[in-house]
C-alpha cells in the first residue's frame, strides 16, 4: 500500500503543476505577460527555493522534453501552414530559415567571440543556438488572435525552417568541437546529411499516409487525433534512423499533409494544437528547473546573456531579416513586424542542452547565456509584440474567426 500512496502523491503534485499552468496561462492572457516567461521564472525560482527539484530534472530530460514537444509543434505547425500558403511564401521562408539561420548564427558568434573573448568553437555553439525562433511564443502572447496573410505564414514558415537548421547545425558545432579530426567539412557534411534525408522521409512519409488515413477507418473519433501523433512519431523515427532530421521531416509532412481533406480534421487540428501548448509548458518549466538563480548572476553570464539578446533584437536581426526581406513584396508595418517577432524560445533551450549533454567545454556558460536570452526574449519583445502589431497595423483576427 506504501507503493500506491506514493505514486498517488506524485500523481497529485503533477495535477496540481498542470492545474496551475493552466491558471498561469489565464492570468499571463488579461495581464499582457507571455506565459513563457512565468513558467521560466516560477520553475527557476521554486529550484531555488527547493533544491531536490532541480536534482529530479538532469538534462538528458530537458533534451528529451524538447524533442517531443518540437515533434508536435513542427508537425501541428506544418499542418497550420499548408502546402498552398507555403508555396505562396516560400522564398521569404526558405531564406529566412537557412540563410538567416547561419548568417545570424555567424553575427552572433562573431559578437561573442569580440566582446567576451570566449573561443570560436564556444561562440560558433552559442551562434548555433541562438540563431532559431520560435513562433509558438509569438502566437501565444498574441492573445489568441492569428495573424492573417502572408506575414503569418513567413513567421510560421521562418520558424519550421530554421529550427532543423538551427538543430543541424548545432549537431555538426557539437562534432567539430568534440572530435580530434573535426572540421568545417564536418558541419557541412552533417548539415547536407540531415536536411536531405530528413526532407526526403517528410515528403515520402506523407505520401505514404495520406491514402492510408483516408481509407482505414477507425472505431470512434477520438482515435483520429491519437493516429495522427503516432503518424508524427513514425516520420520523426524513420527520419533519424537514415541519420536525416527528424524535425524537419515532421515539418515538411505536415505541410504537405496540410491541404488535404482528412477525417475529423477538426478534432485532429483541436487536439495537436492543445498538445503543442502543453509540450511548450513542460518544456520552460523543465529549463527553469535546472537552472540555478544565485549561481547564475555570481558568473558573467547573466551579463552576457543580456547583451546578446540586445544585440540579436536590435541589430542583428534587424540587419539579417531586413536584407533578405528587402525583395519581397510586403507593407512597411509588416516587414517591421516580422524583424521585431523573431522570438527564441524551446529550440535554444534544447540546443543548449544538446551541447552540455554532447560534453562541450563551457557547456554549462552557454546553458546559462541562451536562458538569460530566452528569458529576455520572452519577457520583452513577447510583451510588446502586441502593442508593436497594433502600431504598425498588422491584421490579426481571433482564432475562432480564422
Amino acid at each position: 500500500m506504501t507503493e500506491i500512496s506514493d505514486f498517488g502523491q506524485i500523481v497529485l503534485v503533477v495535477a496540481l503543476a498542470f492545474s496551475l499552468a493552466l491558471f498561469g496561462r489565464a492570468i499571463t492572457e488579461r495581464l499582457a505577460i507571455p506565459g513563457a516567461a512565468l513558467f521560466l521564472v516560477a520553475a527557476a525560482a521554486a529550484s531555488d527555493i527547493v533544491p531536490e527539484l532541480r536534482e529530479q530534472v538532469s538534462f538528458i530530460t530537458v533534451e528529451r522534453i524538447g524533442v517531443v514537444a518540437l515533434i508536435v509543434i513542427l508537425f501541428d505547425g506544418g499542418l497550420d501552414i499548408g502546402w498552398r500558403r507555403f508555396r505562396s511564401a516560400a522564398a521569404p521562408i526558405l531564406s529566412l530559415g537557412v540563410l538567416g539561420t547561419f548568417a545570424s548564427a555567424g553575427l552572433i558568434a562573431v559578437a561573442a567571440h569580440t566582446l567576451f573573448g570566449l573561443s570560436w568553437i564556444t561562440s560558433g555553439l552559442l551562434g548555433a543556438a541562438l540563431a532559431p525562433t520560435d513562433p509558438a511564443v509569438t502566437f501565444s502572447v498574441l492573445g489568441g488572435r492569428e495573424i492573417r496573410g502572408r506575414t503569418g505564414t513567413i513567421l510560421k514558415g521562418e520558424s519550421g525552417a530554421n529550427d532543423p537548421v538551427g538543430i543541424a547545425l548545432m549537431i555538426g558545432m557539437i562534432e567539430l568541437a568534440t572530435s580530434d579530426d573535426g572540421s568545417f567539412w564536418t558541419v557541412v557534411r552533417e548539415f547536407a546529411v540531415e536536411m536531405v534525408g530528413g526532407a526526403a522521409v517528410g515528403a515520402a512519409g506523407a505520401a505514404l499516409l495520406l491514402p492510408l488515413m483516408r481509407r482505414v477507418s477507425l472505431p470512434s473519433p477520438g482515435l483520429y487525433p491519437l493516429r495522427m501523433l503516432a503518424a508524427a512519431g513514425v516520420v520523426y523515427g524513420a527520419a533519424t534512423l537514415v541519420h536525416g532530421s527528424g524535425f524537419l521531416a515532421v515539418f515538411v509532412a505536415g505541410i504537405l499533409l496540410g491541404d488535404r481533406p482528412l477525417p475529423h480534421r477538426r478534432e485532429v487540428d483541436g487536439f495537436l494544437s492543445s498538445l503543442g501548448s502543453l509540450a511548450e509548458i513542460a518544456m520552460f518549466v523543465a529549463l527553469g528547473l535546472t537552472i540555478d538563480l544565485t549561481e547564475l548572476f555570481d558568473t558573467d553570464a547573466w551579463f552576457e546573456g543580456l547583451v546578446l539578446a540586445a544585440l540579436l533584437a536590435f541589430v542583428i536581426r534587424p540587419l539579417v531579416v531586413g536584407a533578405l526581406l528587402l525583395p519581397v513584396r510586403l507593407e512597411r508595418g509588416e516587414r517591421l513586424f516580422v524583424i521585431w517577432s523573431g522570438l527564441k524560445g524551446a529550440v535554444p533551450i534544447l540546443l543548449a542542452a544538446l551541447a552540455l549533454i554532447g560534453g562541450v567545454d563551457d557547456g554549462q556558460e552557454i546553458y546559462g547565456i541562451v536562458f538569460i536570452v530566452v528569458l529576455f526574449s520572452v519577457l520583452v519583445q513577447g510583451t510588446l509584440v502586441p502593442v508593436v502589431a497594433e502600431r504598425l497595423g498588422v491584421p490579426m483576427v481571433r482564432d475562432d474567426q480564422s
